[in-house]
C-alpha cells in the first residue's frame, strides 16, 4: 500500500490551530475610530511589557538626581490622572541615558531618557512628549504590531513550505522580497499611522491634563533642530518633522478649548524644572 505524503493544508492547519488557541481573534477600533486587529490577549501584552520594563531597570542606569526624578514623575502622574478610569497603577523610571527618548509600555510602565530634558524644555513639552508615548499604549498599537509582524511571519512560513527548491538561489530571493515588500508595504505606513494616531490621542490626552498643547508643535521643533537630517517620510517610521507639526496644528483650537476647560476645572499641574 502506497505511503501517502500529507499535504500543505495539513502542516498549515497546525500552525492555524495552535495561533487561535493561543492568542484568539480580535477586530477593534482604536480611539479615533480606526479599525485595527489585535490578536494577542491583553493580559500577555501586559506580561510582556512588564518583562521588558524590569529588564530596562536591570540593565540600564537610572538617574540619580531627585530634582529629575521628581520633576518627570509629576508631569507623567497629571497625564495619568487625566486618564479614563480604571486606569491601575503606572510605573515612571527617568534613565541616565543622554539621547532625546521616551517610551511607554503595556502594563504601565513609562521611561524616560534624561537626555530628552535638553529638547523637552518646559512642562508641557516633556508633557507633549510622555502622553504621545501614553497613547501608543491606550491605542494598543504594540499589539496590533506584534500581530502585523506575526502576519509576516506566517507569509514567510509559506514561502518555505511550498518552495521547489529550499535553499536555492531562487528561493532566498523570493522570501527576502516578501520580507521587503512586507516591510514597506504593511509595517512602515502602519507604524506611520501609528505615530500620526498617537500624536492627536497624546495631544488631547496633555490638554485634558491641564498642558497647553500648543506645546506639542514646539516640541517636534526643538526635535527637528536637535536630528538634523532624517529619511524621506514614505521611507521612514515616524512621519517627518514638518509633517507632524502641520498635522498637530491642524485641529489645535479644539485641543486649546479641552486645555482651557480642564484648567477652568482646577487641572493645573504645578511641575517645576530641576
Amino acid at each position: 500500500m502506497p505511503i501517502r505524503r500529507p499535504q500543505p493544508f495539513c502542516f498549515l492547519l497546525v500552525p492555524i490551530l495552535l495561533s487561535a488557541a493561543l492568542l484568539g481573534t480580535g477586530c477593534e477600533e482604536s480611539p479615533t475610530g480606526r479599525k485595527q486587529v489585535t490578536l494577542v490577549p491583553e493580559a500577555q501584552m501586559s506580561a510582556l511589557g512588564e518583562r521588558s520594563f524590569a529588564e530596562l531597570l536591570r540593565t540600564l542606569p537610572l538617574n540619580d538626581d531627585p530634582d529629575v526624578r521628581a520633576y518627570v514623575g509629576c508631569v507623567a502622574e497629571a497625564l495619568v490622572d487625566a486618564l479614563p478610569q480604571p486606569h491601575g497603577r503606572w510605573s515612571i523610571a527617568v534613565f541616565d541615558d543622554p539621547t532625546p527618548n521616551a517610551f511607554a509600555l503595556p502594563g504601565g510602565k513609562i521611561g524616560v531618557h534624561a537626555g530628552m530634558l535638553h529638547v523637552a524644555r518646559t512642562p508641557d513639552q516633556l508633557a507633549a512628549v510622555i502622553a504621545h508615548e501614553i497613547a501608543h499604549v491606550l491605542a494598543d498599537h504594540s499589539n496590533e504590531r506584534l500581530t502585523q509582524e506575526l502576519a509576516v511571519q506566517g507569509g514567510l512560513m509559506l514561502v518555505d513550505l511550498f518552495a521547489e527548491e529550499p535553499g536555492s538561489l531562487k528561493h532566498e530571493v523570493l522570501r527576502g522580497a516578501l520580507g521587503l515588500g512586507a516591510e514597506y508595504g504593511l509595517l512602515l505606513p502602519y507604524s506611520r499611522t501609528h505615530e500620526r494616531e498617537a500624536d492627536r490621542i497624546g495631544r488631547d490626552l496633555m490638554a485634558q491634563a491641564g498642558f497647553d498643547p500648543r506645546a506639542s508643535v514646539t516640541l517636534w521643533r526643538n526635535m527637528a533642530a536637535a536630528g538634523g537630517g532624517q529619511p524621506p517620510a514614505f521611507l521612514s517610521t515616524h512621519p517627518s518633522h514638518d509633517n507632524r507639526m502641520q498635522e498637530l496644528d491642524a485641529d489645535m483650537e479644539q485641543a486649546v478649548e479641552i486645555y482651557r476647560q480642564a484648567r477652568a476645572t482646577g487641572r493645573e499641574p504645578a511641575c517645576s524644572p530641576p
